[in-house]
C-alpha cells in the first residue's frame, strides 16, 4: 500500500496526543511513502491546519478526539467550517467506541472512523481508500472544461440552489439571498437526489441506494438523523417544507419550476 502516483508524496497530518500512538502511525506512513505534520493537541492542530504555505497543506487528516486544549469533536467542525480545508478527508482514530460516538464523528464531517487499539494493516488501507476517492474526484473535475464545471457544480429548482463542490445551500427565498448554509457530505449528496429528482419519492432503501459510493457510512438507522439535520438547514433558508415525508413511503422534494 504504497503512497500512489508519481508525483510529490501524499501528506498525512497526524493528530494525536499520545506519543507513543503518534509514532507508531508515523513510522508506518514514513515506509508507506507519505510524508506527515505532526500536532500533539487540538490547539496545536489548530496552527498547523492554519498554515497554507510551503505545502504543508495535508492531504489527508488521522484525527484523535480525546485531546488537551480543543477537541478532536471541536477541530472537526471547525475542520468543516472552513473552505479552504473542508475537502479534506479525516479519519478519526478514537478509544470512544460508542455507537453513538462514531455516529456524531460521521454526521459532523468524518470520512471514516476506527478505533484503539487498531491494526496499522487496516488504518493504511483505509487511508489508501480516502486519497484514491480524493484523487478519483480530483480528476474528475480537472477533465470538465471551466465553462463545464461552472455548470455543473450547481443545480437549482425553483429558489433553492446546491453548490456541489462548496457543499452549500442557498435561497431566494432567505431575507439575505446571499446566505449559503454548509452541508455534510452526507446531506449534500440527500438533496442533490433529490434536486435531480424533484417530485419524485424515494424510499430509505433507494437514497442509501443511490448515495451509497459518495457516503458509504449512511446507514439506515442515521439516515433520519441525516434528513432531519438537512430540513433544519434548509428552514434557516426559507425552504422549511420543500423535503416533504410521504406516509409509508420516503422522502421527496417538491416538484417546483425553475426559475433560473
Amino acid at each position: 500500500m504504497k503512497s500512489e502516483g508519481n508525483t510529490t508524496p501524499k501528506m498525512i497530518a497526524v493528530i494525536e496526543d499520545d506519543v507513543h500512538i503518534g509514532d507508531i502511525i508515523e513510522e508506518s506512513l514514513h515506509r508507506e511513502g507519505y510524508r506527515t505534520c505532526r500536532a500533539y493537541s487540538g490547539t496545536e492542530a489548530q496552527y498547523l491546519l492554519a498554515d497554507q504555505k510551503g505545502g504543508q497543506k495535508p492531504d489527508l487528516i488521522l484525527l484523535d478526539l480525546m485531546l488537551p486544549g480543543v477537541t478532536g469533536e471541536t477541530l472537526l467542525q471547525q475542520i468543516q467550517d472552513i473552505r479552504d480545508i473542508r475537502d479534506i478527508p479525516v479519519i478519526v482514530i478514537s478509544a470512544k467506541v460508542g455507537i453513538d460516538d462514531k455516529v456524531d464523528a460521521l454526521l459532523g464531517g468524518a470520512a471514516d472512523y476506527i478505533t484503539k487499539p487498531f491494526a496499522v494493516r487496516e488504518l493504511l488501507a483505509r487511508i489508501t481508500v480516502q486519497l484514491r476517492k480524493r484523487d478519483l474526484s480530483a480528476r474528475a473535475g480537472q477533465t470538465a472544461g471551466p465553462d463545464s464545471c461552472q455548470k455543473d457544480r450547481r443545480l437549482t429548482v425553483g429558489d433553492l440552489m446546491l453548490d456541489l463542490v462548496l457543499r452549500e445551500v442557498s435561497s431566494q427565498k432567505a431575507q439575505d439571498k446571499n446566505t449559503a448554509v454548509r452541508l455534510t457530505r452526507t446531506e449534500s449528496a440527500i438533496l442533490r437526489l433529490l434536486m435531480q429528482n424533484a417530485g419524485q419519492v424515494f424510499s430509505k432503501a433507494a437514497i442509501l441506494d443511490c448515495i451509497s459510493e459518495d457516503t458509504p457510512d449512511c446507514t439506515d438507522s442515521s439516515l433520519k438523523q441525516h434528513i432531519s439535520n438537512l430540513r433544519k438547514k434548509l428552514a434557516g433558508i426559507g425552504e422549511a417544507d420543500c423535503i416533504e415525508a410521504v406516509w409509508g413511503i420516503g422522502f421527496r422534494l417538491k416538484s417546483l419550476p425553475n426559475l433560473y
